[in-house]
Protein backbone atom coordinates (compact mmCIF):
# COMPACT_ATOMS: atom_id res chain seq x y z
CA UNK A 1 0.00 0.00 0.00
CA UNK A 2 1.33 3.64 -0.64
CA UNK A 3 2.22 5.43 2.26
CA UNK A 4 0.00 8.82 1.76
CA UNK A 5 -2.90 5.75 1.30
CA UNK A 6 -2.32 4.45 4.23
CA UNK A 7 -1.57 8.04 6.08
CA UNK A 8 -5.20 8.49 5.07
CA UNK A 9 -6.94 5.13 6.17
CA UNK A 10 -5.18 5.50 9.16
CA UNK A 11 -6.53 8.77 9.94
CA UNK A 12 -2.99 10.34 11.02
CA UNK A 13 -3.87 12.66 8.24
CA UNK A 14 -7.30 14.09 7.02
CA UNK A 15 -6.84 14.05 3.59
CA UNK A 16 -4.53 12.14 0.90
CA UNK A 17 -3.06 15.30 -0.82
CA UNK A 18 -2.22 16.51 2.67
CA UNK A 19 -0.35 13.46 2.96
CA UNK A 20 1.50 14.20 -0.47
CA UNK A 21 2.03 17.55 -0.02
CA UNK A 22 4.07 16.56 3.56
CA UNK A 23 5.95 14.06 1.74
CA UNK A 24 6.77 16.64 -1.00
CA UNK A 25 8.00 19.07 1.85
CA UNK A 26 10.07 16.07 3.97
CA UNK A 27 7.95 16.20 6.66
CA UNK A 28 7.50 12.54 6.23
CA UNK A 29 9.97 9.79 7.08
CA UNK A 30 10.15 5.87 7.12
CA UNK A 31 12.31 3.83 8.74
CA UNK A 32 14.57 6.80 9.19
CA UNK A 33 14.78 8.07 5.60
CA UNK A 34 12.99 11.14 3.65
CA UNK A 35 10.02 9.14 2.12
CA UNK A 36 7.69 10.16 -1.07
CA UNK A 37 3.83 9.81 -0.90
CA UNK A 38 4.39 6.87 -3.46
CA UNK A 39 6.20 4.70 -1.08
CA UNK A 40 4.95 1.22 -0.32
CA UNK A 41 4.27 0.90 3.26
CA UNK A 42 4.99 -2.59 5.03
CA UNK A 43 4.14 -4.18 8.61
CA UNK A 44 6.81 -3.03 11.28
CA UNK A 45 7.64 0.40 9.39
CA UNK A 46 8.29 3.25 11.55
CA UNK A 47 7.03 6.23 10.28
CA UNK A 48 7.81 9.87 12.01
CA UNK A 49 5.48 12.70 10.79
CA UNK A 50 6.60 16.21 12.02
CA UNK A 51 3.68 18.92 11.82
CA UNK A 52 4.99 22.41 12.62
CA UNK A 53 6.68 22.11 16.26
CA UNK A 54 5.24 18.53 16.97
CA UNK A 55 6.52 15.06 15.81
CA UNK A 56 4.56 11.82 16.18
CA UNK A 57 6.38 8.48 15.67
CA UNK A 58 4.04 5.54 14.58
CA UNK A 59 4.55 1.70 13.82
CA UNK A 60 2.84 0.00 10.99
CA UNK A 61 0.80 -2.64 13.20
CA UNK A 62 -1.50 -3.76 9.74
CA UNK A 63 -2.33 -2.84 6.55
CA UNK A 64 -5.97 -2.31 5.77
CA UNK A 65 -7.36 -4.59 3.45
CA UNK A 66 -9.14 -2.01 1.84
CA UNK A 67 -8.57 1.79 1.38
CA UNK A 68 -11.83 2.92 3.49
CA UNK A 69 -11.57 1.90 7.09
CA UNK A 70 -13.80 2.78 9.83
CA UNK A 71 -12.98 5.17 12.22
CA UNK A 72 -13.01 2.40 14.99
CA UNK A 73 -10.69 0.12 13.23
CA UNK A 74 -7.87 2.73 12.46
CA UNK A 75 -6.38 2.66 15.31
CA UNK A 76 -5.69 -0.90 14.97
CA UNK A 77 -3.51 -0.29 12.16
CA UNK A 78 -0.66 1.78 13.87
CA UNK A 79 1.18 1.65 17.51
CA UNK A 80 2.10 5.16 18.80
CA UNK A 81 6.25 5.06 19.77
CA UNK A 82 6.68 8.45 20.57
CA UNK A 83 4.68 11.94 20.62
CA UNK A 84 7.14 15.15 21.15
CA UNK A 85 4.52 18.43 21.69
CA UNK A 86 5.92 22.02 22.15
CA UNK A 87 6.57 22.82 25.69
CA UNK A 88 4.36 24.85 27.41
CA UNK A 89 6.30 28.56 28.53
CA UNK A 90 6.67 28.02 32.31
CA UNK A 91 5.98 31.74 33.54
CA UNK A 92 7.87 33.19 36.64
CA UNK A 93 6.09 33.89 39.72
CA UNK A 94 6.66 37.36 40.41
Amino acid sequence: MRLDQFLRASRLVLRRTVAQELCEAGAVSVNGAPARSSRAVRVGDEIILTRRDRALAVRVAALPATKQVSRGEAPALYEILSETKPNDEVRDAE
